[in-house]
């Protein structure tokens, strides 16, 4: 994860692939080719975007039975899970208390359809309080080779209202808050710095550096000293990245990604191509047992 420090002191790089892109001022009305995705298949993700929740254990149930036995042990807040492919179906996505009785009830559980093609992300999002499971709809199409595409999951309650523009002023999101999504942006090649500027509070700087032909996902994240983000591949030219995948009926094979996977798989849930609109999110209730 990347620093995204308070001006000015220095800037920090966000992680990212190689290349450069100059932010564009919307979205592109060119049609993007979709990046390659293995057929039969959807793909899932897990994020922990809520900045006073503790970690969690996340578990995954296939409602057919297909797929058995999927864990993430302790999911802190601001980790993100690889994309993992799935077969298509119903999964109940539930989290529990670390190290809690897999057979107790769940404080949160959501469903989520994947179908072929399709990638979701599941995000436990807001506050503790009201601390709920958002499936966010992403778009896994890689867009042409001089451009790529870029949208920020805003999980800082430390800027309840946040802007995000270049140093050139171009606009990369505008009024997001807090345990939100915003849609995506094309982009052109070029290097640039972002700055997050809260509608209270101190404003943060950083580096960004991204390729075309790629689409990412930034995260705008609490930490000790302000704001850090964190840049995200969803997808580039030819491919879905990261991936693991997951045998039928059996507890599936771990990813390359930074959450443990016990008996299986974990999960997090995107899916579908964003339109010109805000991208598509369902959000359940806390049903709390701690």
């Amino acid at each position: 994860m990347t620093s995204a420090r308070p001006a000015p002191r220095a800037l920090r790089r966000l992680t990212a692939a190689a290349g450069a892109v100059l932010f564009g001022a919307g979205l592109s009305a060119a049609i993007a080719v979709p990046a390659s995705a293995e057929a039969g298949v959807g793909y899932v993700r897990l994020a922990h975007l809520s900045p006073d929740t503790p970690p969690v254990d996340v578990y995954v149930d296939d409602l057919s039975g297909k797929v058995k036995g999927l864990k993430f042990d302790a999911v802190a807040y601001g980790v993100m899970s690889d994309y993992l492919s799935v077969p298509p179906g119903t999964y109940a996505v539930s989290m529990r208390k670390v190290a809690a009785d897999p057979k107790s009830p769940p404080v949160l559980t959501e469903d989520v359809k994947v179908t072929e093609g399709s990638a979701h992300t599941v995000a436990g999002t807001g506050r503790f309080a009201e601390l709920g499971l958002s499936v966010i709809d992403d778009d896994i199409s890689a867009p042409p080779a001089d451009q790529a595409k870029i949208r920020v999951l805003q999980a800082s309650v430390k800027a309840p209202s946040l802007d995000i523009k270049t140093t050139g002023g171009q606009e990369v999101g505008m009024g997001l808050q807090f345990a939100t999504t915003s849609a995506y942006r094309d982009v052109k090649p070029g290097n640039w710095t972002l700055d997050l500027q809260p509608q209270a509070g101190s404003a943060a700087k950083a580096t960004c550096r991204l390729a075309g032909g790629t689409t990412y996902s930034l995260l705008v994240l609490d930490g000790k000293n302000g704001l850090t983000t964190d840049l995200k591949v969803d997808a580039k030219a030819g491919e879905i990245t990261p991936v693991g995948g997951v045998e039928t009926g059996a507890g599936g094979a771990s990813g390359t990604g930074t959450i443990a996977l016990v008996g299986g798989l974990g999960l997090v849930a995107l899916a579908g191509v964003v339109g010109v609109a805000a991208v598509g999110l369902r959000r359940r209730a806390a049903r709390r047992t701690w």
